[in-house]
C-alpha cells in the first residue's frame, strides 16, 4: 500500500489524471485493452475535468479503453443525482467508443427492480471479462472514500459487504437517494491496481481508520486492494491523521 499526498485538491486532481493517462498508455503499449472502474464525488469530478484538458493529444487510444462504474444512484437517466452525466460527455469528447462506455442502468419504464438492474450489470461485466483478449480484471479501480469509510455504495455494517455476486442492488443507502447499484468487494478486488482518492478534513478519520487493522464491516475501504498495486491519493487535509 502506497500513500501519495498532494498539497490541495486541484493539485491532487491533476496528478491523478496524469497518472491515469500514463497508466492507460502503458497498458496499451503492453498490448492490453484496459478497463477502468470510475467513481463519483467532488474530487472525482475534478479528476474527470483534468482528463478533459490533459487527455487530448496524449498517447492513450481512448477508443480502446473500457469504462465502467463502481456504483451509481438508481434514478432516472439525466437526474442530477447520477454521477455519470458529465464524465460520459468528457469521455465521448476524448474519443471513447460508445460501445466501450458502460454506465450502470437508470430507472426507465420496464427496467425492473434495482436488484434486477444490478444483476444485468453484473452479467455484462462478466461477459466482457470472458471475451478473447480481455484479462477479466480492471486495469484500475478508482474509489472515493466516505467519512464513514464506505467505498462505492458498500456501507459499514451493510449486508452487501458479504455479497458474492458481481453487482448488487442497495435499497436502504444511509445516504440519499436510497436505491443504488454497486459492485461488490470481490468485483472491486479483481483489479491490477486500486486507487483510493480522498480530499478534505471530513475524510481524515476514515482514511486513518482504513490504514489501521480492523474489520471490513467497520471500514469497508479496508476490504479493497489491487493485485499489483494499491495507492492512496490524498490531499494534505485528508492525510492529516495518518
Amino acid at each position: 500500500m502506497t500513500g501519495r499526498v498532494l498539497p490541495d485538491p486541484p493539485t491532487l486532481a491533476r496528478e491523478v489524471a496524469n497518472a491515469l493517462i500514463q497508466r492507460l498508455a502503458e497498458a496499451q503499449a503492453a498490448g492490453r485493452v484496459p478497463s477502468v472502474a470510475l467513481t463519483g464525488g467532488t474530487i472525482a469530478t475534478e479528476i474527470h475535468r483534468e482528463l478533459a484538458e490533459l487527455g487530448p493529444g496524449s498517447a492513450v487510444q481512448w477508443h480502446l479503453v473500457d469504462f465502467w462504474w463502481g456504483d451509481e444512484r438508481f434514478v432516472p437517466a439525466g437526474s442530477a443525482d447520477r454521477n455519470d452525466a458529465e464524465v460520459l460527455r468528457i469521455l465521448a469528447d476524448l474519443g471513447a467508443a460508445s460501445e466501450r462506455l458502460h454506465p450502470m442502468p437508470a430507472v426507465t419504464v420496464g427496467c425492473g427492480s434495482v436488484h434486477q438492474a444490478a444483476a444485468r450489470y453484473g452479467d455484462e461485466l462478466r461477459r466482457h471479462g470472458s471475451q478473447p483478449g480481455t484479462a477479466g480484471e480492471f486495469e484500475v479501480v478508482m474509489l472515493g472514500v466516505g467519512p464513514d469509510g464506505h467505498v462505492a455504495s458498500l456501507f459499514p455494517g451493510h449486508p452487501a459487504l458479504d455479497a458474492e455476486a458481481v453487482a448488487v442492488g442497495v435499497t436502504d443507502s444511509p445516504k440519499p437517494p436510497p436505491q443504488r447499484i454497486t459492485l461488490t468487494l470481490p468485483a472491486l478486488n479483481r483489479a491490477r491496481a486500486v486507487w483510493f482518492v480522498a480530499s478534505g478534513t471530513t475524510k481524515a478519520e476514515a482514511v486513518a481508520a482504513a490504514h489501521r487493522p480492523g474489520p471490513v464491516t467497520e471500514n469497508p475501504a479496508r476490504g479493497v486492494s489491487g493485485r499489483l498495486e494499491t495507492i492512496w491519493w490524498m490531499d494534505a487535509d485528508a492525510a492529516s491523521l495518518r
